[in-house]
């Protein structure tokens, strides 16, 4: 199984399914040289945002913690501990970043695909 993500154009093929831990995340560069963290959760579910924190400008988010408030699922930034939600980027702490922008994370469509039909 293989994990793609959309570009704004095409689907990408980042790695394997094998590739991510549960629980944890990875930073992938796009060939447009945009950063995206992507995780797998504990069930199963992926999830792909910007890996820039809007906090710090840090490049950071793929080292954050996967959590949750209630059923949403959460990632906690590494550097001021901001909480997101995953399921639409929101910053769960903050409205607004230091430069006045909104405090949400881009959010990346990401499918997995059987082997041959990544190809």
């Amino acid at each position: 199984m293989t994990v793609q993500i959309h570009d704004g154009n095409h689907w990408q093929t980042v790695c394997a399914l094998t590739d991510l831990q549960p629980g944890r995340g990875v930073a992938v560069l796009l060939p447009d040289a945009d950063q995206v963290a992507l995780f797998r959760g504990r069930d199963g579910e992926l999830y792909a945002v910007d890996n820039l924190d809007p906090f710090s400008g840090a490049p950071v988010l793929s080292r954050g913690l996967l959590g949750s408030r209630g059923d949403r699922p959460t990632l906690t930034s590494p550097m001021y501990k901001q909480v997101y939600d995953l399921t639409d980027g929101r910053c769960l702490d903050e409205d607004t970043a230091p430069d006045g922008t909104p405090a949400v994370l881009r959010r990346w469509p990401v499918r997995v695909l059987p082997v041959e039909a990544a190809a």
